[in-house]
């Protein structure tokens, strides 16, 4: 398959959004455990930073980039129509992904080969995760380590984790004062 773009690129380095479900941006990182390596894959909601959906395998497949995908769009609603941002790694360009975009009605968009500014508000994500989990000490175990990381992404990053560019709200926070006053004048 190649290099090739599945999916133009239709964010061009604007990661924002005015509402919820806009864009979603996905990437994957992987860390060593005594074990062998974890890989993670992340979906991010752009509008409130929210992590909605993550698979953790010992594996890179394109089945970690799906399983992240179905429980994104298994937490919300409402999608189609959506735009969701990767790099261009295999997983992303891979048939079952591809189908999985095209079922759920969401538009692909991929950056540049090489271009690690086009996926940078992912790669801030991965940056904190490194230095609150990932490098804190060594892991014996991979389940130690998936174990950590869904911690860390639930407890903290998405309820304790106060971000400037959310009003000093963390993600469920903010997205429970930005959504509440537009469905009650619904």
């Amino acid at each position: 398959m190649g290099r090739r773009p599945v999916h133009d690129d239709l964010v061009r380095r604007d990661f924002s959004a005015t509402a919820p479900n806009l864009l979603w941006l996905a990437d994957i990182t992987e860390h060593r455990t005594a074990e062998g390596k974890l890989y993670l894959c992340v979906v991010k909601e752009v509008y409130s930073d929210r992590i909605v959906g993550y698979s953790i395998d010992f594996r890179m497949k394109s089945r970690l980039a799906v399983t992240a995908l179905n429980n994104a769009v298994a937490r919300r609603s409402d999608v189609a129509g959506r735009v969701l941002h990767t790099d261009r790694g295999s997983q992303f360009r891979s048939r079952k992904f591809v189908r999985a975009l095209a079922r759920h009605g969401l538009a692909g968009s991929m950056g540049r080969v090489g271009a690690a500014g086009d996926n940078a508000a992912m790669e801030s994500f991965f940056a904190l995760l490194q230095n609150n989990v990932l490098n804190r000490r060594t892991w014996p175990t991979r389940d130690e380590l998936r174990t950590a990381i869904v911690t860390w992404i639930e407890r903290t990053y998405h309820r304790r984790r106060r971000q400037a560019a959310l009003g000093r709200s963390t993600p469920i926070e903010y997205e429970a004062i930005m959504t509440t006053p537009a469905s009650q004048a619904a």
